[in-house]
């Protein structure tokens, strides 16, 4: 068979793509994801029983600000990574302003704080646990998210993998916030980012397995 005759052999029966479906399957994978990591924090964790107290205070939201715009910044790199030969452009500024923005507040509280304040600020009541408990409700959201890159394109796998996973990362910190008691940016800036970096390893590792085409 001639590659001419292959080729047409296989464009046959093609369809249009509709539009916006990566995006589309982008949104259907964070929302279940988000879903499955609330479910799960709620079966593990429970909300905080002094939620509606810290709803008071900006440092509550400026923590669920900084998870959704990390995760933004997340969906807007995968949808240039779920397509071939597309580039970056300026979704990595967007993928990189929350953290910037979060260490920065960091800085700034602990040059405000006295030198005995500095390692509590850091360390928290929850240090020992609250990054492998955001792993653990990432899950739902990395599977999802390796789901959607699945119906995709990528070529960069490993790159993709671990934007999956920084994703599943942003989600699960993101339910994670309604159990933590933690307030303090350097807090959030170490342990909440060493969270969503174990679901950014597993994933750069699982891409080129799961994502081959």
């Amino acid at each position: 068979m001639r590659t001419e005759e292959l080729i047409g052999l296989l464009a046959q029966d093609a369809e249009p793509v509709a539009p916006y479906a990566i995006e589309r399957r982008f949104a259907l994978a964070a929302a279940g994801g988000w879903l499955g990591a609330l479910v799960l924090m709620l079966v593990l964790f429970g909300v905080r029983p002094g939620l509606a107290q810290d709803m008071a205070l900006p440092m509550f939201w400026g923590k669920l600000v900084f998870a959704a715009l990390l995760a933004a910044g997340c969906l807007a790199v995968l949808r240039r990574l779920a397509r071939p030969g597309m580039g970056l452009g300026h979704s990595l500024v967007l993928l990189a302003l929350p953290p910037l923005v979060l260490w920065g507040l960091a800085a700034v509280a602990l040059g405000q704080a006295g030198p005995a304040e500095r390692l509590p600020l850091v360390l928290g009541s929850t240090w020992r646990s609250c990054a492998f408990n955001i792993a653990a409700l990432s899950l739902p959201a990395l599977v999802a998210s390796l789901w959607a890159l699945r119906g995709a394109a990528p070529t960069r796998l490993a790159w993709a993998g671990a934007g999956a996973g920084l994703l599943a990362g942003a989600l699960g910190s993101l339910a994670y916030a309604l159990h933590c008691p933690e307030m303090a940016a350097p807090f959030l800036a170490v342990w909440y980012l060493a969270g969503m970096a174990l679901p950014t390893l597993a994933g750069a590792w699982l891409g080129p397995r799961v994502l081959r085409w």
